[in-house]
């Protein structure tokens, strides 16, 4: 399946198997922990700039281009993609990351750092944020092993489907897009 947006053709993927973080599997070291005590985490603060983070043309195997940061840009301003922003004790952005949320779903597209476990620290917040407003599932399509290594998992397209229904059949007043 391909999406149109801004007039050209994305590519849309569902791997098979899915990689997802279960809320409760989420690793988090004593390292970790100590790195969070040196930041700061915003939400929704400066979406334009986690996602030019992910962005960054120096990073490995980059695919964020312009019409995409325009069009997921778009898909924040109308309520439906967030950001997990990391500030230093500067109050420089560290790190982030962005994705879409639907229901109890939120959909992970990508996440940078320029601190130390400052990407790790997002990931620590938005696990927290998603278990207090009652959502169940964080897709990250695929289960690479920075991913695992965190807790991630990969499950087979049926499952993750069935995860996915439930998740997204949460549109009580407690889990709807809008963070």
């Amino acid at each position: 399946m391909k999406v149109t947006a801004l007039g050209e053709l994305l590519a849309w993927w569902s791997p098979d198997p899915r990689g997802i973080l279960p809320l409760d599997r989420l690793r988090v070291t004593r390292s970790m922990r100590q790195s969070a005590k040196r930041y700061e985490v915003r939400v929704d603060t400066c979406f334009e700039d986690v996602i030019r983070g992910c962005a960054d043309p120096s990073r490995d195997d980059g695919w964020i281009d312009e019409e995409f940061i325009a069009a997921y840009t778009k898909l924040h301003a109308l309520g439906w993609a967030h950001s997990v922003e990391v500030f230093d004790r500067d109050g420089q952005l560290a790190g982030g990351l962005y994705g879409v949320r639907i229901d109890g779903l939120f959909a992970g597209e990508s996440m940078f750092h320029r601190g130390r476990d400052a990407s790790k620290v997002a990931l620590m917040a938005l696990v927290d944020l998603m278990r207090t407003s009652g959502m169940s599932l964080l897709d990250a399509q695929w289960c690479k092993p920075h991913l695992a290594s965190l807790g991630a998992i990969a499950i087979p397209r049926p499952e993750y489907l069935a995860r996915l229904f439930d998740a997204v059949a949460k549109s009580d007043s407690q889990a709807t897009h809008r963070a």
